[in-house]
Formats: C-alpha cells, sequence, structure tokens
C-alpha cells in the first residue's frame, strides 16, 4: 500500500534530520580536510621512498574516501527524494519513485550509523579471527570448521580479503585450529561481536546410535597492529621452529618445510602459520600474530579487568557461549546477549551473520 503524501513528508523530515545527525558525528567537514592532507602528502615527491608508510598513507585515504562518498551518495539522494515529492503533487508517479528512494536512504543512513560506533584505535583496520574448538571431541573439531566456513562466507559477502594462516585439519574430521587474516573497512571492530563461545546443538553425525550431541568452540579477535604501534620483541626471546605443513596451501606446502612455529619464551606464547606458500611468508604472518598477542597482554596488564581487545575470557564449554546454533530438536540461531534469533539455521553457517554482527553492537551500544 502506498504511502499518503503526509507520510511521504514525515518520511523525509526524518530522513534529513538523520542525515545532519551523520554530518555531525562522522565529522564530515574535519574528514574532507583530513583527505585533503593526505592526498596533499601522497602528491609529495619522494612519497613512495618508504612503500610501509606509503601503504598505511593510501589505505586510510581510502577509507576516508570512501566514506565520504558514502555520505555524498546519501545526500544526493535526499535531494532527488526532495524533487520527487515536489513532482508528486502533480503526478503521482513520482510519489511511487519517492517511496522508493525513501527506503534506499533509510539502508543508506543505516550504513553511516553503524560506522560511528566504530571508534576504536583498531576498530576500522583488519583482524586475525582464531577458532578453537573446546568441549565435545571430534564433534568439537567439525563445529570449528563450520564456523571457520561460516566466517569465510561471511567475510567474502562482505568483500573483504581472507586469508588463512594457520588451518590444521583434525586426525578426524574437522579442524584442530583455524586462524585466518581478514582485511576489510572495519573488519576488526565488525568482527569484536563474535568473540567468545559458539555453542551447537545437533544429532551427532559420527555416533551410530544418532544421539543428541552439544559441542563447543571459542573465537578470538585480535587487531592487526598498525606500524606505529610500537612492539619491542626481543630475537634472543623467541625460538623459531620451522616443519613440513600439514594443512591446505601452495603446491609444494607438503614436501618442504615451510611452516613455522614461534614460541615467545618470557610468555609462552606461541604461534603458528602455515598456510603462506613460502617459509618467509610464514614467518611475517607469525609475527604479525605474535606482535597482536604481546600488545594483547600488555593491555591486559593496564586493565585487569577489562580486556578491551578480546572481550570476557570464559571456558570453551556449557553455561559459558554468547550464542547457540540449535539444529535438533527444533533450528533456532540465538544470541544471548543481543537476543538477535532466526529459525534459517542454513543461512547463518553459509555466512549470513551481519543481523548478530550487528545486534551485537547495537546491545553493545546501549549498555
Amino acid at each position: 500500500m502506498a504511502l499518503e503524501r503526509k507520510d511521504l513528508e514525515k518520511g523525509i523530515e526524518e530522513a534529513r534530520k538523520r542525515l545532519e545527525d551523520a554530518k555531525g558525528f562522522l565529522h564530515i567537514d574535519s574528514l574532507q580536510e583530513q583527505l585533503s592532507a593526505l592526498d596533499k602528502q601522497i602528491a609529495e615527491p619522494g612519497f613512495w621512498d618508504d612503500p610501509a608508510q606509503a601503504s598505511a598513507v593510501t589505505k586510510e585515504a581510502s577509507a576516508v574516501r570512501d566514506l565520504l562518498a558514502e555520505y555524498d551518495e546519501a545526500a544526493s539522494l535526499l535531494e532527488d527524494i526532495e524533487a520527487a515529492f515536489e513532482l508528486a503533487a502533480e503526478d503521482e508517479v513520482f510519489a511511487a519513485e519517492c517511496e522508493t528512494g525513501l527506503t534506499r536512504l533509510g539502508s543508506q543512513l543505516d550504513g553511516l550509523e553503524i560506522n560511528s560506533w566504530f571508534t576504536g584505535r583498531f576498530d576500522s583496520g583488519d583482524a586475525i579471527l582464531t577458532v578453537n574448538p573446546g568441549q565435545g571431541g571430534l564433534e568439537a573439531q567439525d563445529w570449528t570448521e563450520m564456523l571457520y566456513r561460516m566466517y569465510s562466507r561471511y567475510a567474502e559477502a562482505k568483500g573483504w580479503k581472507v586469508t588463512p594462516l594457520d588451518v590444521v585439519p583434525g586426525e578426524v574430521i574437522g579442524l584442530d585450529k583455524a586462524t585466518i587474516q581478514i582485511e576489510g573497512r572495519n573488519a576488526y571492530g565488525m568482527l569484536r561481536s563474535e568473540i567468545g563461545v559458539h555453542r551447537l546443538v545437533r544429532i551427532s553425525p559420527t555416533d551410530a546410535k544418532a544421539r543428541r550431541q552439544t559441542t563447543f568452540a571459542s573465537v578470538e579477535v585480535l587487531p592487526i597492529l598498525p606500524d606505529d604501534i610500537e612492539v619491542e620483541i626481543n630475537p634472543a626471546d623467541v625460538r623459531v621452529d620451522v616443519y613440513r605443513s600439514s594443512g591446505p596451501g601452495g603446491q609444494c606446502v607438503n614436501t618442504t618445510d615451510s611452516a613455522v612455529r614461534l614460541t615467545h619464551l618470557p610468555t609462552g606464547i606461541v604461534v603458528t602459520c602455515q598456510n603462506e606458500k613460502s617459509q618467509l611468508q610464514n614467518k611475517e604472518a607469525a609475527f604479525r600474530v605474535l606482535r597482536a598477542k604481546l600488545y594483547e597482554l600488555e593491555e591486559q596488564k593496564r586493565q585487569a579487568e577489562i580486556d578491551s581487545l578480546r572481550g570476557e575470557r570464559r571456558d570453551n564449554s556449557f553455561g559459558s557461549q554468547i550464542r547457540n546454533y540449535v539444529l535438533y530438536p527444533y533450528q533456532m540461531v540465538k544470541d544471548l546477549r543481543s537476543s538477535v534469533e532466526t529459525g534459517n539455521v542454513d543461512a547463518v553457517l553459509d555466512g549470513e551473520i551481519e543481523d548478530f554482527v550487528i545486534g551485537y553492537h547495537k546491545w553493545h551500544a546501549a549498555q
């Protein structure tokens, strides 16, 4: 049923107010000045003499440019809607165009508001996501692989780049561990919603008696630290072991000692990476993860009660889950924090978790 003219007018006024609010909380004027400064820096002679710094600056400029483009697109759409509203007084065809435009603009404004949630130091950057099996034996390893697939599909659907770092097959089924690097706008900020224990209830695929089984897996999300973050690592404190990779990778992954294991002797932190094609690439990736873990350790020392990067630690077992995935005796996925739920379990496990991600951040913002 088409909206009446007074309802269209009300919708336009609400959209205008939301757009003005977005201009304020996104600091659009400041972002325009920031982009001008970044573009000026990029145009300077010798900018590419330091490739790492140049890459960081161009990445920042690209992110700012994309956000400004989203705002400009919403502002332009609002102008089109207002013009259609005026023409609708003479021709009802424009009323339908106005209504369609308001629906589209609402989605764009939702996106701009979501961007305002990610103001943490690393929220706009890339992430390292790890899934570890918990209680449940072989079932937990299978559940780990299911979650690995779910997050990979979710990231790919958002246009983020997914790079496996350490995907270790289980002895019989599933995965013993899965660590992936996810690169994309707000990847770390968005994926913070997934930190914690995930519980699966289903008929066991490995039980001949087809009994119901409850299994667990934990998800850890760390930011990929920018180069300007100082994390001192004494080479003498790190033992480097190389070994033959066991997971999927390059053509020679199982015939050369390309996998790398780093052990930070003072803390006992162990990091492995085996899914890059060369030992050097695996070593570089492993050190990225080690830097993130050591930085997090320092954060924990400064904040005894709140772990700002990983969230509250919980046992990987009963009573500690953040989200339930039930395949039997009924079908439902429910987040125990935000209360977001759906009966379309297959879609969720295929990567459609945006409602849960957004639901968590809305819940968190309201706390």
